[in-house]
């Protein structure tokens, strides 16, 4: 916790709104996307999705994965606890759904699907749009299909086992995963090797989201490494989260931004 507290203080320090951003790109997508004030419909479909299972007080066994296939934890938890504290907040899944009808990616892959919160927000984003989730828990990832089903989200597919040993047996490339939101095992070992495995997919157009970079020490030093990459163009921090462009046309540059 002090750990995180004194990132935040750097955080708060270093970062700015649109008026310190002058690439065409960052500032539309600062002006247009993070601070779009508008009123979504969407929005209430989230809600829903959320208060529904936050009113669930069944319990589930959960089973998390380290970077390998080895189970290294597993319990029981009551599924709106999960939802409240393990969960996407209201603020990051709104802002994950304009971010996708912003960008329009017509591919999405998201690494770690858990309760499905943040797989409902991808999936409003764009209805068009094909979304492959991952998860390692059978249990919570049933519990995210049974929701999106309620909620009429027809366009994803849930696949649950080892996300390494998905990544390495499926067919990468620009199709398949134009946006990848990372949220799985937050660990700089098993971060950069879903960022290493994924680089072959990517494109001009290619989004990537970082979920909890600054997590951790740890998690700090994979963020470090993914801006600094050759490869990457564009990388915004926003505390919570990274975002990474692999836009040829621009010069590298990283920005710290206000969400």
């Amino acid at each position: 916790m002090v750990f995180q507290i004194q990132t935040y203080i750097s955080y708060l320090w270093h970062s700015k709104n649109q008026h310190g951003v002058h690439s065409p790109f960052v500032f539309d997508l600062v002006m247009k996307c993070f601070y779009d004030k508008q009123k979504h419909p969407e929005y209430l479909l989230l809600k829903d999705y959320r208060n529904q299972l936050l009113q669930n007080k069944n319990t589930i066994e959960v089973t998390d994965f380290g970077a390998g296939s080895k189970v290294f934890k597993s319990n029981t938890r009551v599924i709106n606890q999960i939802a409240k504290n393990a969960g996407i907040s209201s603020k990051r899944a709104e802002l994950l759904f304009r971010i996708v009808q912003y960008f329009q990616p017509t591919t999405i892959l998201e690494i770690g699907t858990s309760l499905g919160l943040a797989t409902s927000a991808l999936a409003l984003g764009n209805s068009k749009a094909k979304i492959t989730t991952l998860e390692g828990c059978p249990n919570t990832i049933a519990i995210a299909k049974k929701q999106c089903q309620l909620q009429d989200l027809q366009n994803i597919e849930f696949v649950t086992g080892e996300f390494m040993h998905y990544l390495n047996n499926c067919q990468l490339n620009t199709e398949r995963c134009q946006l990848i939101y990372f949220d799985g095992n937050h660990s700089k070992q098993a971060t950069i090797a879903y960022f290493n495995a994924l680089l072959p997919s990517i494109s001009n157009e290619t989004v990537w989201i970082f979920d909890d970079i600054h997590w951790s020490s740890d998690m700090e030093d994979a963020w470090k490494f993914i801006q600094n990459h050759p490869k990457v163009t564009v990388a915004i921090d926003t505390f919570q989260w990274g975002f990474v462009f692999f836009r040829t046309e621009q010069k590298k540059e990283h920005f710290t931004i206000r969400v």
